[in-house]
């Protein structure tokens, strides 16, 4: 496993672009040196990464061993 933990976060807005975010759902965070201030790069529903604004999301943590499960899973179409 990588030395970076992983981070995930709840989505707290659902995307008015579409249905590539769900409320309350847990997404994966992925570091992104590059980002602008006060986005996050999720990887959504299409199993893409993209830069989202933050305020729609909740970083959160989680235990590794649930860290490791959702990373492990293939998203579900």
């Amino acid at each position: 496993m990588s030395s970076i933990e992983p981070q995930f976060a709840i989505c707290l807005r659902e995307d008015p672009q579409g249905e590539d975010l769900i409320l309350h759902k847990i997404y994966r965070v992925l570091p992104d040196s590059e980002a602008p201030t006060g986005y996050l790069r999720i990887v959504d529903e299409s199993g893409e990464d993209y830069l989202y604004s933050a305020r729609a999301f909740a970083l959160i943590s989680l235990p590794p061993e649930v860290a490791e499960k959702l990373i492990e899973q293939p998203l579900a179409q």
